[in-house]
């Protein structure tokens, strides 16, 4: 007998389809099951195994392995949810419908996207052939985190790159973060001075928010990092360990060698949003950005890092996301005014060395907004162990699970 979950004729009614089974989906649909149990709900997600990826950073630098980061996605699919593993083939929002990769047509009354983004490895050339071996590695990816941490351990002197390519993406502050965590590491084991470290961004500002910039920048000068703006990473030859640069905006370009390359790939949408009438002119998810709900089509909402609205894509602004779409959607599903609202929180705990970290906090335009009585500029012992102890467990035992966990932010004058 055919199993009915491959059938490609077969259509599925349910009353809210979730796109994606990631930080935002699952804590979305286990607050919309904990607010309102008899909803029917599908989340349309391929993967298995699902990344607690703020955790790579700490893979990376040797303080976590890679196995505590990671979960089998099935067990992490709320109870009386149903899990079409398959990914999307197009959206039919007229329709209100979405068509699966294997065929299936996937009705809904409401509709939350949130599929994340994807990483272009392949808009570097030579990247992906070399990628993970001749001393090239990358947290974004779960093949390498860990080698990153045997490139760095290994690492006694010689020339060390580390690149960010143009905004926006995830977690905008892990491409510095693991600059800090080697450096660390180096001055530890005495090899700093024998160690060439460069730090070649796209962009002009050393993080997108000016208020954490000096503090940064005092820990750029403590390490001895030459940083380079406007420098975009476009060509890796793995054999010769040579690295091409393109000076944005002019076609120069720099090639320098290293012994250690950390890459941060380009990003963009999911082709499948991209090629989507949900998507805006640049090709991610067109919402309002207070209420996240899709500027054409009044039963469609959105999440996480999918999403084109200028907060930062962390999980931190997923956590703060979910339960405004949750809000949203059930009061349209009930024909009451939908007062949600996201004030476009994100936070960045930039680890500046083993065991202190720089907690940053803000909102849309830029707005620092800290959750904790001291100044998050200073690096603090304290914010260290909520990212390496509390973030995590409060990930999976709190986010996941449905808890509305809003830690009271208050935005600041910075003047």
């Amino acid at each position: 007998m055919a199993d009915p979950m491959l059938d490609p004729t077969r259509s599925d009614r349910f009353s809210v389809v979730i796109v994606g089974g990631g930080a935002a989906g699952i804590t979305i649909a286990a607050q919309l099951r904990r607010e309102r149990a008899n909803l029917s709900i599908a989340i349309i997600e391929p993967s298995t195994t699902h990344a607690y990826q703020p955790g790579w950073t700490l893979v990376g630098a040797g303080v976590m392995t890679l196995p505590e980061t990671l979960r089998q996605e099935g067990g992490l699919i709320p109870r009386n949810v149903e899990w079409l593993r398959d990914s999307v083939e197009s959206f039919q929002p007229e329709a209100n419908t979405v068509t699966l990769k294997g065929g299936r047509v996937v009705e809904y009354r409401r509709l939350i996207v949130c599929p994340g983004l994807q990483l272009d490895w392949d808009k570097i050339e030579g990247l992906p052939e070399t990628l993970g071996r001749n001393g090239v590695t990358s947290n974004y990816s779960r093949e390498t985190a860990a080698y990153t941490w045997e490139c760095i351990r290994h690492l006694d002197g010689g020339k060390a790159l580390f690149t960010q390519p143009p905004m926006p993406i995830k977690c905008a502050g892990a491409p510095q973060k693991i600059v800090y965590l080697a450096c660390d590491h180096w001055r530890r084991e005495g090899s700093l001075h024998r160690t060439e470290v460069d730090f070649s961004m796209a962009g002009n500002a050393l993080f997108g928010v000016s208020y954490y910039v000096p503090s940064l920048q005092r820990q750029i000068d403590y390490y001895g990092v030459n940083l380079h703006k406007q420098e975009n990473l476009i060509k890796v030859d793995g054999e010769k360990r040579e690295a091409t640069f393109q000076i944005v905006g002019t076609d120069e370009t720099i090639v320098r060698a290293f012994d250690m390359l950390h890459v941060v790939p380009p990003q963009s949408a999911p082709d499948f949003i991209k090629a989507s009438p949900l998507a805006n002119e640049a090709g991610w998810l067109d919402v309002d950005p207070a209420s996240l709900r899709h500027k054409t089509y009044d039963n469609i909402f959105g999440a996480g890092d999918v999403l084109g609205t200028s907060n930062a894509k962390t999980a931190a602004a997923a956590r703060e996301q979910a339960p405004v779409v949750v809000e949203n959607l059930l009061a349209s599903l009930d024909g009451r005014p939908q007062t949600g609202s996201y004030d476009g929180y994100g936070a960045c705990p930039l680890t500046v060395s083993y065991g202190k970290v720089v907690l940053a906090e803000f909102l849309y335009g830029g707005k620092v907004a800290p959750s904790f009585p001291y100044d998050q500029r200073k690096p603090s012992r304290f914010a260290w162990f909520l990212k390496t102890e509390v973030f995590p467990k409060l990930y999976w035992y709190g986010m996941l699970r449905g808890y509305n966990i809003r830690i009271k932010h208050t935005p600041r004058k910075t003047g």
